[in-house]
């Protein structure tokens, strides 16, 4: 077995690295972009990786801007978060339709089978974009 290392890993395309296998297939990639950020009162970025802004859209609606775009609108969001309240029925997801290859739409809240669908703030929300 072989241990790399370096400072700084640059593919000599255009594209992020990538890791292959002995044949030379593709078996992963890196994260292409992360935030942890703050949806309560002024919204803010706490800290990120190739994200330039938050824009509060109103309760529990929010859009993640990239600093450099995405190579097509195909790629894969994770998010979690940590709720305001302790309702098991609090969820975070990618609002359906918004992914372009500059931003996508957050949305926060709960969904109560009596009341809908209740837009809610949380105070700490994570997005990781895979590609």
């Amino acid at each position: 077995m072989s241990t790399i290392k370096a400072a700084n890993v640059q593919n000599t395309g255009s594209g992020a690295p990538t890791f292959k296998n002995s044949s030379g297939t593709e078996i992963g990639t890196l994260c292409r972009a992360w935030v942890n950020f703050k949806g309560t009162d002024t919204v803010s970025i706490r800290d990120d990786f190739n994200v330039s802004s938050i824009t509060d859209n109103g309760t529990g609606d929010f859009t993640v801007t990239f600093d450099n775009a995405m190579p097509s609108v195909n790629y894969a969001v994770v998010l979690g978060y940590e709720p305001t309240t302790t309702s098991s029925t609090n969820t975070i997801r990618v609002e359906n339709g918004s992914q372009t290859t500059t931003s996508f739409q957050v949305e926060t809240g709960s969904f109560q089978s009596s009341a809908g669908n209740v837009d809610r703030d949380y105070d700490a929300n994570h997005a990781a974009v895979f590609i």
